[in-house]
């Protein structure tokens, strides 16, 4: 029972490393640009860097790139001290 149960999450982790491999290439080279607008000059360098990150969080980078979203507005204390200076 242990061993079935063994094999099943190694064929579902093949499956996600599968969908991973498939997915990278496209998001590094297409979709990064619309998930974060830094990206868009990156260099062929950086798009190869990214590639094994894609590849482990492909479903989240798919949701935001499906999404369209901007990037995350990053909430701190030193963010804040300065919008409150700007008022």
């Amino acid at each position: 029972m242990a061993i079935v149960v063994a094999e099943w999450i190694v064929r579902l982790l093949g499956i996600y490393c599968i969908a991973g491999l498939l997915f990278a290439p496209f998001f590094a080279f297409k979709g990064v640009q619309r998930v974060d607008p830094a990206a868009a000059g990156g260099t062929l360098g950086f798009r190869l860097i990214i590639l094994p990150g894609v590849v482990a969080l492909w479903p989240l980078l798919a949701l935001r790139w499906l999404r369209g979203g901007r990037p995350p507005a990053e909430r701190n204390a030193h963010r804040d001290a300065a919008l409150q200076v700007r008022r």
